[in-house]
């Protein structure tokens, strides 16, 4: 009989080690061989019924279009300097074609051949003025434009020659379209001139993602040389860098930083914590062989689940999982205090009721997020649920085998701590808890009156200045398009689509006038639609070249005879017309195919796949949108055109996290409930000095937040999760009675205690980060574990029977 318990913990102990094996080679296979990337899309988390697939289209090529692009603009004083400095940055840049695509100087020839395509179809462009004109302005009108074209060196540029283009229409619809943005080509560069310097615009396009470290570490010290080589050759130059890698590069900077700091210093804590409690870093070891153990088993069994995992489920899942070292923190003091001539596994049997306890309600916590119609928090409550367990077997399979008696030392500092408990009151009904009672009342009633909601999403970035000025200077020299508001238009084909851009496109002309926004970009800017198309023909046709049209006039007025108007005429209209199938029209399909597309090629989205068939769609762009309080307005335009749909990339964010906040609210106190019915079962009427410290704790954190001016986020309510779960394991650990030769519970009051500290130099330090979700997380942390510690020896009962009866 002997033998056969002897080899039991041993098997027990081999089998979870061919389970760890799994789980690393599962891991291993994922991360080295397939080379995963954790999910970053946020409409990812939100419930199935809410996902729209031609939003989440528009969204990824919004993102695709800019994630992989560097504005650089070089100014200077005079074109020469200019073009000197941008001559230097670019051959930096140049060698090292790996990291950048090449881009083609721009030649008279490539702008000849983005017109090529165009001229094919130029009776079919007009602009609304153009059409207005056409409609209004008598022959005498077009002969004198014709005559300015033809003799005044004033008037604007010759796109061919002036037979093709008598009138100047096509000449004016392509000046039209060169509005919609300030640079121009020249020298083979691009340019725009602002504020009384020359501007030369370098985009340069990532071969790797924006997003990817050894991008960041590869490109941003290139920049930086090239930034050096163009000063040094013009000492006056002003540079202005935009572009996704540099915010992302920032951010990794800034998070390496604090990681060497906060980390390294709340590791160097834990560690000398640990070993001043026991006199040796193995148990630092067991923790985190736990710890990590369950956040690998948590991603294994995720990615199974789901076939993915979200970057807000690694960052925070693994955080919530840190409430996993409490079970080997909780094994370790009590081997430490207990009998030594009592094994480990006996001892652990002593454990066990407490130890499925802590799990028991923390798993009861975490499966309240799996209830809510969020992915995104199922998949935490997943990585959550699956990690505790992980990391609580681990703690059952191998702490006493690998934690003897012998194995950990008593120290001074462990009975001093430990024996500090004495110096906790016990929470009895009298003046003094009366006037706490009322102090806490007064703080809490204060600050929850305070205490606002905050979910918008820009409150969560911080960018460095340097960067958001260049993004500001950047934007108002370029009068670039927003990539986080804009219209999105559907139809069931391309002409439905264009129609209703056009439509569209008529209510967004007033806006311009009175200033709301600068302009807009459109496909149908480009490639109008078919009837649009027939009608700009049949309007040309009618009033330019009727029979009583100003073609006769002007041929009287230069000199010409019949014949020329004919040849005119017969050159004009050789362009092919508009066919009723829409053949011989400009087309989306057509135009993307052609240079002249490039800037353009992210309006349009195309078919796209739907629940309800095949949707087409496209993106109107727009420009200027500086003044926040014109969002309504423009939201309210898009409810004036059927199929157009407003999308603020910003509020749909905010609006996720806020939805989160909501909810995860919710379950935090159908936790306390859940958790507090399952105490009842055990400790009966005495639970309820297990769940109390927490809850205080928690509504105290809120206030605190409300006193500090901080406003309550979705990471608020994840941090508020993690100390419930810690603060029922203290509870637990300071009710349950494990050793009768320990009545006082020093060494569950000294496993409280490694808990609180370990908890507040792990997540508590955060408080010191400059990244504002980090922050909100550590701060909470911070302020919700201090009260817990402070005031749940309060609750205990450590100078009563062992045997908790009913009524206490």
């Amino acid at each position: 009989m002997t033998s056969s318990v002897g080899k039991w913990p041993r098997r027990l102990a081999l089998g979870w080690l061919l389970v760890v094996a799994l789980i690393l080679g599962h891991n291993g296979y994922l991360w080295l061989v397939q080379k995963i990337v954790p999910d970053t899309d946020i409409l990812a988390l939100l419930p199935v019924e809410q996902r729209d697939p031609v939003l989440q289209r528009a969204f990824t090529h919004m993102v695709d279009s800019a994630q992989q692009r560097v504005i650089v603009l070089v100014g200077a004083d005079d074109w020469g300097q200019a073009r000197a400095a941008a001559d230097a940055y670019s051959a930096v840049i140049a060698k090292h074609p790996a990291l950048f695509a090449a881009k083609s100087p721009i030649s008279e020839q490539t702008q000849n051949d983005w017109l090529g395509p165009l001229k094919q179809n130029r009776l079919n462009l007009l602009t609304p003025e153009q059409q207005k004109l056409l409609q209004e302005k008598p022959p005498t009108f077009w002969m004198d434009t014709a005559l300015r074209q033809l003799y005044s060196p004033f008037a604007g540029p010759k796109l061919g020659a002036w037979q093709d283009d008598p009138f100047g229409l096509f000449s004016g619809w392509v000046q039209a379209r060169a509005q919609e943005t300030p640079v121009r080509p020249r020298d083979g560069y691009l340019f725009v001139e602002a504020n009384g310097r020359q501007y030369i615009m370098l985009l340069l396009t990532l071969r790797q993602s924006a997003y990817s470290m050894a991008t960041q570490q590869a490109v941003l010290p290139l920049m930086d040389a090239a930034a050096g080589v163009a000063r040094s050759k013009v000492p006056g130059v002003e540079l202005i860098s935009a572009g996704v890698i540099l915010h992302a590069g920032a951010a990794s900077a800034q998070a390496s930083g604090e990681m060497s700091t906060i980390g390294v210093g709340s590791l160097l804590g834990v560690v000398l914590l640990m070993w001043l409690t026991f006199g040796a870093l193995r148990p630092v070891g067991l923790i985190v062989l736990s710890i990590t153990i369950g956040c690998l088993g948590a991603f294994s069994i995720c990615w199974l689940i789901f076939g993915h995992v979200h970057l807000l489920t690694l960052v925070f899942g693994a955080s919530l999982i840190g409430v996993a070292q409490d079970y080997g923190i909780y094994f370790l003091c009590s081997r430490a205090g207990s009998d030594k001539t009592m094994t480990s596994w006996q001892l652990l049997r002593r454990l066990l009721p407490g130890l499925m306890l802590t799990l028991t309600a923390a798993v009861i916590g975490y499966i309240g997020l799996a209830l809510t119609p969020f992915p995104g928090l199922r998949q935490m409550a997943m990585f959550s649920v699956t990690g505790l367990v992980f990391a609580w077997l681990t703690v059952i399979c191998w702490f006493p085998t690998l934690v003897q008696a012998s194995t950990l030392k008593g120290t001074r500092f462990a009975d001093w701590c430990g024996a500090s408990r004495r110096y906790w009151p016990q929470l009895r009904l009298n003046r003094g808890t009366m006037l706490v009672a009322v102090v806490y009342g007064i703080v809490v009633v204060a600050g929850l009156a305070r205490l606002r909601v905050n979910d918008d999403i820009r409150s969560l970035q911080t960018p460095p200045k340097v960067l958001l000025q260049d993004q500001i200077k950047l934007s108002k020299i370029l009068d670039a398009p927003t990539p986080v508001q804009f219209y999105l238009v559907r139809g069931a084909s391309t002409e439905q689509v264009l129609q209703r851009e056009e439509t569209l496109r008529q209510k967004l002309d007033p806006l311009i006038e009175q200033r709301v926004i600068s302009g807009y970009q459109a496909m149908s800017n480009w490639t109008p639609s078919i009837r649009l198309q027939k009608a700009n023909r049949a309007l040309i046709e009618r009033g330019l070249f009727g029979t009583d049209g100003p073609l006769q006039g002007l041929a009287a007025q230069i000199g010409e005879d019949h014949h020329w108007v004919t040849q005119i005429k017969a050159r004009a209209l050789a362009l092919p017309a508009v066919a009723e199938s829409g053949a011989n029209t400009l087309t989306p399909e057509a135009f993307l195919k052609t240079a002249t597309s490039e800037p353009s090629r992210y309006l349009w989205l195309g078919k796209i796949p739907d629940t309800n068939g095949d949707t087409y769609a496209s993106i109107v762009a727009l420009r200027g949108v500086n003044n926040y309080a014109n969002l309504p307005l423009l939201k309210n335009i898009a409810g004036l055109v059927e199929g157009v749909q407003w999308v603020d990339k910003v509020s749909e964010v905010s609006t996720v996290l806020g939805d989160y906040r909501r909810y995860m609210s919710s379950v935090l106190i159908g936790a306390y409930v859940a958790i507090y019915l399952l105490l009842f079962m055990r400790y009966r009427y005495a639970g309820w000095r297990v769940i109390l410290p927490p809850a205080l704790a928690s509504v105290a954190t809120l206030a605190v937040l409300g006193l500090t001016g901080q406003p309550l986020q979705m990471f608020h309510m994840l941090a508020l999760m993690l100390i419930l779960g810690l603060g029922v394991d203290y509870g637990i650990f300071l009710l349950e009675k494990t050793d009768q030769k320990d009545p006082a519970g020093r060494f569950a009051w000294l496993a409280v205690c490694l808990s609180a500290v370990s908890a507040l130099l792990s997540f508590g330090l955060l408080a010191l980060s400059g990244t504002p979700p980090l922050h909100a997380f550590g701060f909470t942390m911070l302020v919700g574990i201090a009260i817990v510690w402070l005031i749940a020896p309060c609750f205990s009962q450590i100078d009563q029977n062992p045997t908790l009866k009913k009524g206490q």
